[in-house]
This record gives C-alpha cells, structure tokens and sequence, in this order.
C-alpha cells in the first residue's frame, strides 16, 4: 500500500513540473512577441523618420517682430497631418538683451491668440486635403508675444510629428 502513494506522488509532482514548465515557456514567448513587435514598430517609426524632410523658408515679417510667416516646403515622402503634433520654438533677444526662447503651439482658425502659430494655405491641395503631402508648401502663420521687444535677429526652429526638425534665422 506505501508503494502506491509514492507513485502518486511522483505523478502529482510530475503533472506540477509539467504545467510550471508549461507557464514558463509561454510566458517565454509572449515575451519574445511583445519584444519583436516593439522592434519591428521602433524601425517603422525610424524608416518615416528618414523619409521626413522639411525646409523652412521664412515670407513675411512685421515691423516689430510679432507676426510673421513661413513657408514649410516638404521635401520628403511622408505626409504630415496632426498639426496638434508640430513643435515651433522661436527664439529672440528682448530690448534689455534678456535671450528669450518660446514654444508656440497650434491653433487652429483665424483668430490667432499671443504664442500661436496656424495653418495659413497648403499648395497645390488637390490630393488629401488638409494634410502637408510631399511636393506640397504649407504657409504658416505665428503670433509671438514680444510686448518686451524684439531687438535681435531671430531663430525659428519647426518640428514634425515624428520630430524631424529644420530651422532658420531672421531679422
């Protein structure tokens, strides 16, 4: 009788071994999946990163350095469409020569408060309306904040979505 209990034993120990190496090579593998699926979306993101080019060309400012315009040309193969997701950083000295750097988010619409930039024209639009497709211009409009002055030349600098960036000084 002594005997049959150490043959059950063995068994339940066998059967715990068996669903322990089991849950451990499955948890393995779920591993390896999530881990190549985080490389193969880490390389999609750097292949539109390569295929990203923009260039920064600036059209219009006024008298006293607050609102101007730039043309956005791109030179690339990717479409940039969330214009939420696009960086300006303009930086300018002010009159007491105080280096002031300023991040001016998208507004969307007309109606441009201080610190903003919107979208002004893209050209030609005729395929995906909206989105800054290759061969496209895109004309950008920024109202910047210098009720201190704006006494220096300026740098502009304009990031993409995915943070292919190009920059520019003006006066």
């Amino acid at each position: 009788m002594m005997g049959f209990g150490s043959i059950i034993a063995a068994m339940i120990s066998v059967a715990t071994i068996l669903l322990a190496s089991y849950v451990c090579s499955k948890g393995g593998f779920y591993m390896a999946n999530g881990l190549s699926n985080s490389v193969i979306e880490m390389q999609e993101n750097r292949n539109d990163i390569l295929k990203t080019e923009i260039e920064v060309e600036i059209k219009d400012v006024s008298t006293d350095g607050t609102d101007f315009v730039i043309s956005l040309q791109n030179t690339g193969s990717t479409k940039i469409g969330d214009f939420n997701y696009m960086d300006i950083i303009v930086n300018y000295q002010n009159e007491s020569g105080a280096t002031k750097t300023v991040w001016i988010p998208y507004q969307e619409g007309k109606d441009l408060s201080e610190n903003r930039w919107t979208k002004k024209s893209i050209v030609p639009d005729r395929i995906n309306p909206g989105i800054f497709d290759p061969g496209e211009e895109m004309e950008l409009q920024i109202w910047l904040d210098t009720s201190d002055g704006n006494s220096s030349v300026n740098w502009v600098l304009v990031a993409a979505p995915n943070g292919v960036k190009a920059s520019r000084y003006f006066n």
